[in-house]
């Protein structure tokens, strides 16, 4: 194992109803004037967003609002954030949504928190030394945003989406109520449950430095979603299942599942960021895609891992030929995916991509790594573009 340091500050409030909490942990918190920020649709629909008000008045919390985040969150509403947080005097930072509203709401606490452009730290040109304080009402369970030391933006300016990591935009609180995530559609329900899959898997297909209890957290992290997703494809309003898939969406990305590992591979992450940017996918639908390539290129390299996936995680029986069980593992999952009904190949995602497209994305994706990614098999531009080719059918 190899040493590490956790570290999650976020105070998690689960269970029904917490929303109408909302209002008193801002306020414990010394927040003032916040600044709402959300997408719109169903938090709107559903009223969330006017009990979330509601709790806000109540605990005598003055609020401006910022509506209009999209998937795959826009650095122009990112700055247009940092304006009004700016004009307005907005001491706390309130997201009200998944991922995206989340991110988005990080990127504003960094803008607003520094000097210049916010877009350099995603740039990885600078570093940043604050972030505005940020709570998080969760209505989607995916990203693991809501306790994570990650944000991710798309620039629009040559559709860029890249990621920041720093402990300084960990939220301060996460109110969890599963109810919220029941008026989901079931599409965005299975890319949440593949990006949990994701997030614990590429802190699990490493090259060393495992730990035996990190490892069986994460296997028992991975059959409760494979589980829980399975019964939510047949009864989506299933509280009890929607509670295993929401703490699993944050203990997936909250570091729990790195401890002692070598931080893990995310070499899939970085390859479906370039299929977001360039096509605008789903995130999680973008992740199975291209899963099973990456999984199949990189074999050899991590043999061992993916055999006692299989066999822990898929239930593969324990043959003596290691790469038959292997193989019988990653088709287990890419059978899974298809069930819940995500993708696993560029044509099950839409998308038919010209050669100089999958060039463009490799050589993007190198850049935004710097040359090169990966721990279960380091990845250079040409084993990108290699996996790229290998998906696009």
């Amino acid at each position: 194992m190899f040493n590490f340091t956790y570290y999650t500050p976020t105070k998690v409030v689960f269970g029904r109803d917490t929303e109408s909490q909302t209002g008193s942990l801002v306020k414990e918190l010394g927040g003032t004037r916040v600044l709402l920020h959300y997408g719109g649709g169903s938090v709107v629909r559903s009223g969330l967003l006017d009990r979330v008000k509601a709790s806000l008045a109540a605990a005598g919390v003055a609020y401006v609002e910022l509506g209009g985040v999209v998937p795959n969150p826009r650095l122009s509403l990112v700055r247009q954030g940092i304006d009004l947080v700016r004009q307005e005097g907005v001491d706390f930072l309130l997201a009200v949504g998944g991922g995206s509203a989340i991110d988005s709401a990080k990127a504003i606490g960094y803008g607003a928190a520094n000097e210049g452009d916010v877009w350099d730290f995603y740039e990885h040109t600078r570093q940043a030394s604050a972030c505005m304080p940020i709570g998080v009402v969760l209505t989607l369970s995916a990203t693991g945003s809501e306790m994570s030391d990650s944000s991710v933006i798309t620039n629009e300016d040559g559709w860029k989406k890249r990621g920041y990591n720093s402990s300084l935009c960990r939220p301060r609180f996460a109110v969890m109520n599963p109810q919220l995530t029941a008026t989901l559609p079931d599409y965005q329900t299975a890319c949440g449950c593949t990006d949990i899959l994701m997030h614990t898997m590429e802190r699990y297909f490493t090259s060393g430095g495992n730990m035996e209890l990190t490892d069986s957290i994460a296997e028992a992290l991975m059959r409760t979603v494979l589980k829980n997703a399975r019964i939510l494809k047949d009864d989506p309003q299933n509280y009890d299942a929607r509670a295993e898939v929401m703490w699993a969406g944050s203990l997936s990305h909250n570091g729990l599942t790195g401890c002692g590992n070598d931080g893990g591979d995310f070499a899939t992450h970085m390859l479906e960021h370039e299929m977001g940017g360039l096509y605008d996918v789903a995130h999680g639908a973008g992740l199975a895609a291209v899963w099973g390539s990456w999984a199949r290129y990189v074999l050899d390299h991590c043999l061992p891992r993916f055999f006692r996936f299989a066999v822990n995680v898929m239930g593969v029986e324990p043959i003596a030929d290691v790469k038959a069980a292997a193989l019988q593992g990653i088709a287990a999952m890419e059978s899974f995916f298809r069930e819940i009904g995500m993708p696993t190949c560029f044509s099950e995602l839409g998308i038919t991509a010209a050669e100089e497209d999958l060039s463009l994305m490799a050589k993007k994706c190198a850049a935004a790594t710097g040359g090169k990614k990966g721990s279960a098999r380091v990845l250079t531009e040409p084993d990108m573009l290699a996996i790229y080719r290998m998906a696009n059918h």
